[in-house]
């Protein structure tokens, strides 16, 4: 079954830059819608952005709209979401997720869809 794991977080000052990298194993990601999801303890948890499995597609949340790129390579099976211009209201433990689609849903994404393949996330804190 896919299994995904998050990596590139870290602690950076206000107006950096990081790359989140979702790596996948046991199976091809050209199948998975993928999204990006934070959680910060004692709020709900958030979808920050998702892309096609095509790749063709992606969404963001406004809060972030401008600032972060959520792309994919398949060749090497993993999901990136480069962030730059971090504000401290981005910290969290950020997750990714996977939901395998059928050919109708190949070009298009959402953060609302049910996935049901999660990594256990990275936690990224953005503070001077």
């Amino acid at each position: 079954q896919l299994q995904l794991v998050e990596s590139g977080g870290g602690l950076v000052q206000p107006g950096g830059s990081l790359r989140l990298s979702c790596a996948a194993s046991g199976a091809t990601l050209d199948y998975y819608a993928i999204g990006w999801f934070r959680q910060v303890p004692g709020k709900e948890r958030e979808g920050v952005s998702c892309i096609s499995s095509s790749g063709g597609s992606t969404n963001y949340a406004d809060s972030v709209r401008g600032r972060f790129t959520i792309s994919r390579d398949n060749a090497k099976n993993t999901v990136y979401l480069q962030m730059n211009s971090l504000k401290p209201d981005d910290t969290a433990v950020y997750y990714c997720a996977g939901y395998k689609v059928n050919a109708l849903l190949r070009s298009m994404c959402g953060t609302t869809w049910p996935y049901d393949y999660w990594g256990q996330g990275t936690q990224v804190t953005v503070s001077s």
